[in-house]
């Protein structure tokens, strides 16, 4: 994934059978070679590969070194670390151009491959499989193919011989992807046409190059990409002509899926993990299986996750997220689809590490042998002051059963402090009022619910009253709006000229793109209109609109002038 968010629906898949050499759970790494071939099908190793992880924002950094974008360098403990959480294999995304020496030549830094080749090396002994790529190249400069092909071809030749030199007689757990989201409209390509022929011309080349080189590489398994990553059925069916092609039993395709727009980056009202989301996942990845594994083609969602996390993982509310995640990993596992999840430092804390956020990390660790159970919401607001009734919520239980709900250690009981009754869970008023404090907003408690397989799922009892929006002044650089939250938290919020039409960017909707126009601050007690939204609204009045979890709508309206903003509550 680029470093910007991508107004692109990318996807995932994987697929079939082909003979090639021993998986690690048969053989160590060292052990592998051509003559180490085994009655396993190259679906069934790529199956070995599940699941994936990215080295996302690291090797593949734009700048003086690895840590440009804010991670440090990779360790040998952290390979293990990424090892011991139980995943089985690990994409390392490289961006090459800054170590690319000058024509004809094109020569890699030495000391660059030999530091790539050694975080290769240290995932190979962690019985990792291994995917190398060339990442952010892809609109650095390999997007400028159609006014500089013979500078783009050349170099681009220069770079896969040089790694496949280098690597050639690594075992076959290592695999060359051919280039990440390839992609030729930075270059200033409009025909789409164009586009399909430029990347195939690469794809073949990269293919001639690594097959030619000889040793391992005359069967290692190589991945390739459709344009951009995108799983539309055009892109995935010029794939599949170039694969046909190439006819070689040792090819994988590879797409990424960073689910439905709307939702991914929270925009339109789409705050909620929905049929409209749920059922782009479903045609996705049922096209991808009808374009690749059903025809024997293996193939490896190289990167998955949520746009909206490019701005930060609070964009999307923590339990729609989570019902997300689990629904995903459920449908690509259930289409022989390994995953490989994009992890830039959001994730897996390089420094401590440790998840970042555990729960995020539990889901997706028990979707790998079956499911978990969710509800329909993991927040339970407590009004201030309000008379307490039983909250009741239906439960996705994914084919599970409940079987308790507890306070910590404490297991609650079922009759006095909530009943079950097949898939709707109540709880009870006397039990949230032995919970909260009169007063003390927020969360006061969390409860736990336990299944009979899978994750837990936790509700936030939460203290609210209505939130409170303060006058504000300030230029469309910086405006905050002072605001007491007072235990509730922001959905969304939208934007109105005075007429009725949308203000804003993206104007096709009244609601805003969360993180994008606007995003709160808990901490602070803020909430900030960005300079995108400013940045296409017109001067004179606009009134928004801003959505609470708890229910709570408020109404605000503001004044531009110029780069002069001011506000006020309605």
């Amino acid at each position: 994934m680029t470093k910007r968010l991508l107004p692109v629906l990318l996807t995932l898949a994987m697929v079939s059978s082909l003979l090639f050499s021993l998986a690690p759970s048969q053989a160590s790494a060292a052990d592998a070679s051509p003559e180490a071939a085994s009655t396993s099908t190259l679906q069934s190793i790529v199956d070995d590969m599940q699941p994936g992880w990215n080295l996302g924002n690291t090797l593949d950094a734009v700048g003086a070194d690895e840590t440009a974008w804010g991670n440090p360098r990779v360790t040998r403990e952290l390979i293990q670390h990424i090892a011991a959480q139980g995943y089985k294999s690990i994409r390392i995304p490289v961006t090459w151009d800054y170590h690319i020496g000058d024509a004809p030549n094109y020569t890699v830094n030495p000391a660059y491959m030999d530091r790539v080749q050694e975080v290769v090396d240290w995932a190979l002994e962690e019985d990792l499989y291994v995917m190398l790529n060339v990442h952010h190249d892809s609109w650095l400069w390999i997007s400028h193919m159609e006014n500089n092909r013979a500078h783009v071809v050349a170099r681009f030749n220069a770079l896969w011989t040089q790694i496949a030199d280098r690597f050639k007689d690594h075992p076959h757990q290592l695999m060359f992807e051919s280039v990440n989201e390839p992609r030729f409209t930075d270059g200033g390509t409009t025909d789409e046409h164009k586009q399909f022929q430029m990347l195939d011309e690469l794809n073949v080349s990269f293919h001639r190059i690594v097959r030619s080189s000889g040793s391992l590489n005359a069967d290692r398994p190589l991945v390739l990409s459709t344009l951009e990553a995108s799983p539309t059925q055009e892109r995935m069916d010029e794939l599949y002509k170039t694969m046909s092609k190439l006819s070689d039993d040792h090819l994988i395709a590879t797409v990424h899926f960073y689910g439905f727009w709307p939702f991914s980056v929270n925009i339109a009202g789409y705050t909620r993990f929905e049929e409209d989301t749920k059922n782009d996942i479903d045609e996705t990845f049922r096209n991808v299986h009808q374009t690749f594994t059903a025809r024997g083609i293996p193939v490896i969602l190289g990167e998955y996750g949520l746009l909206g996390f490019d701005r930060n993982t609070g964009v999307i509310q923590q339990g729609e997220k989570l019902k997300f995640f689990e629904y995903l990993t459920h449908v690509v596992q259930e289409k022989q689809i390994v995953h490989m999840l994009w992890d830039n430092g959001q994730h897996f804390n390089r420094s401590s590490l440790t998840w970042n956020d555990p729960d995020f990390f539990h889901i997706m660790k028990a979707g790998w042998s079956g499911r978990s159970s969710t509800a329909e919401t993991d927040l339970i607001f407590v009004g201030q002051g309000s008379t307490l009734q039983d909250v009741s919520m239906t439960l996705n239980l994914n084919g599970n059963h409940f079987t308790a709900l507890t306070l910590g250690e404490q297991t609650l009981n079922a009759g006095s402090d909530y009943t079950i009754f097949r898939d709707r869970l109540t709880i009870k008023a006397s039990l949230l009022s032995r919970l909260v404090t009169p007063g003390q907003y927020g969360v006061n408690a969390e409860l736990t619910a336990k299944f009979s397989q899978g994750a837990d799922w936790k509700f936030h009892v939460i203290v609210n009253d209505q939130p409170q929006l303060q006058p504000a002044t300030g230029t469309t650089e910086s405006f905050l709006i002072p605001v007491s939250f007072r235990g509730d938290q922001l959905a969304t919020m939208e934007a109105v000229y005075p007429d009725g039409s949308n203000a804003g960017p993206q104007n096709w909707t009244s609601f805003k793109e969360f993180g994008y126009t606007f995003s709160p601050s808990y901490d602070d007690g803020t909430i900030e209109l960005h300079s995108n939204f400013f940045n296409e609204v017109r001067d004179g009045d606009v009134h928004l609109k801003f959505h609470f979890w708890s229910g709570e709508m408020l109404e605000y309206s503001i004044t531009k002038n110029g780069n002069r903003v001011t506000g006020s509550q309605r």
